[in-house]
């Protein structure tokens, strides 16, 4: 088994790591402090093409898949979380566009997500519809005289919601159905009855905003259904194996951030006269830290892989989610440990990389949810 980079992908990740370094990580601090969506350097991202992975280049993007995906957000994650979840979650409405959607569709919305700089969100969570993805209650009913759907209900939790310039929707077309009824519709900033509510006050990654969405009498035209009426549940979980990929190169970039500054810090710290790097203790964590974040970053890629030759990878995406998130969080809190005072201060990037990791235990699924995927795909 082949474990190398080719050497496009080696570009990616010099690109990526030069980006964070140069761009990302001088305004981390700034964002998080001023909970300051960075859309300019969005569209920094978009000019070098990040925007695109995993799209055609005949419809603006720059190719590649699920590995080339994992790379960027892995090297964004150990500068700014915030900004590597944009990215990520992103990419959801191009790929779902990608994969589901017509040639017009295609030719009209997949240059705007990609070269084109318009940021893309993926609508399904709902006030009472969260790990029960099949309770969502918003509806598009379609206006035979004109040919509309007329969409009315709530999203909640929506990262890039209130930002975004074009939307995946899942809605109730057909509710008598149930979730055999529901639909996925691509919706357009500043379309009428489409509104934003609540901006989210969150723990963590407060460079990217969570917004509550409210529909009221939205009119768009029924040519704007992405795949046929009654695929939208089958689309929204193949996106989500998708996006728990990206969620686990989210979790394990922000470790391998963590483990980093601890690795410097251990070396530079000095205490009763030595580096506290050459006590058996530090060291103990080091390299449970390390062990812990490749293993996780070796089950991330595998998982990247099996999307990319087109094999079932349900499993593996809840895994690698799963265990780079767990990770994630206990590398950050192994890392701020090893700081002790200074990395409870916010002049340390510790302290927001561990409210950062938190979130990839919740969004894109929970843990708990994860385990019951996992244990569904292996029992039956």
């Amino acid at each position: 088994m082949d474990f190398s980079l080719t050497k496009e992908q080696e570009m990616i990740k010099k690109l990526a790591g030069q980006f964070a370094l140069e761009v990302l990580e001088t305004v981390a601090a700034e964002l998080d402090e001023s909970h300051t969506f960075p859309i300019e350097n969005f569209k920094k991202m978009a000019a070098l093409g990040f925007t695109g992975i995993g799209v055609p280049r005949e419809y603006g993007g720059t190719g590649g898949g699920a590995i080339e995906e994992v790379i960027a957000v892995n090297e964004f994650a150990k500068k700014c979380m915030s900004s590597s979840a944009i990215l990520s979650i992103h990419l959801i409405a191009p790929h779902a566009i990608n994969k589901f959607g017509n040639e017009e569709q295609k030719q009209k919305y997949l240059p705007r997500l990609t070269k084109g700089g318009e940021l893309g969100a993926f609508a399904l969570t709902e006030p009472n519809a969260g790990s029960d993805a099949g309770a969502v209650k918003t509806v598009a009913i379609l206006d035979e005289d004109t040919n509309e759907y007329v969409i009315n209900g709530t999203k909640c939790f929506i990262s890039g919601g209130s930002r975004a310039d074009i939307l995946t929707l899942f809605a109730l077309t057909q509710p008598e159905k149930g979730l055999k009824g529901m639909s996925a519709i691509i919706i357009e900033k500043g379309t009428p009855g489409f509104s934003i509510g609540k901006i989210e006050s969150k723990m963590g990654l407060a460079g990217s905003e969570t917004a509550e969405l409210i529909f009221e009498d939205c009119r768009v035209p029924a040519s704007n259904l992405l795949g046929k009426e009654g695929q939208g549940f089958k689309i929204a979980m193949q996106a989500l194996d998708g996006a728990r990929i990206g969620t686990g190169a989210q979790a394990v970039g922000v470790a391998e951030g963590a483990l980093d500054l601890s690795v410097k810090y251990a070396k530079e710290r000095v205490q009763f006269g030595k580096p506290i790097g050459t006590l058996q203790g530090i060291q103990w964590y080091i390299a449970d830290m390390a062990t812990k974040t490749e293993s996780a970053k070796m089950l991330v890629y595998y998982a990247a892989y099996l999307k990319d030759a087109g094999k079932a990878h349900t499993k593996e995406s809840a895994m690698c989610k799963l265990n780079a998130s767990e990770n994630a969080r206990h590398v950050t809190n192994m890392a701020l440990q090893i700081h002790g005072g200074y990395g409870y201060m916010k002049d340390y990037p510790l302290e927001r990389m561990y409210r950062d990791a938190k979130i990839t235990e919740i969004y894109e699924g929970t843990s708990e949810i994860h385990k019951v995927v996992i244990a569904r795909e292996v029992m039956k």
